[in-house]
């Protein structure tokens, strides 16, 4: 049993290309549970203000980070290519994604 802040929610999968050789496909927290993380892990975040997060999307269980994005006023979560094909999924999907802060609680 974990006590570990855990969220559910559905959300579009969106790319942000980065450079011209190469692009990474997110996912933005609704803002009010990326509030619920800034406050929650206050004292816990690592560079660029990252949480370390365990993310399940289908049968799909991974340990990334959030990361603040300042211009949408959210944390944005990367979706590796593995996941999505896994998952059979892609930019414009919408997916159901269970996010659980790892540094912050205990299990």
């Amino acid at each position: 049993m974990t006590d570990r802040p855990t969220y559910e929610f559905d959300a579009p999968l969106w790319r942000w290309d980065a450079r011209k050789t190469d692009s990474w496909v997110f996912v933005s927290l609704p803002t009010d549970i990326a509030d619920d993380v800034l406050e929650v892990s206050s004292g816990v975040t690592r560079g660029f203000g990252s949480v370390r997060v365990e993310v399940t999307l289908g049968g799909s269980v991974w340990r990334t980070s959030v990361f603040p994005d300042d211009k949408a006023k959210t944390y944005v979560l990367p979706l590796k290519k593995a996941v999505r094909r896994a998952e059979s999924c892609d930019v414009g999907d919408t997916v159901r994604l269970r996010v659980a802060l790892v540094d912050v609680g205990s299990d």
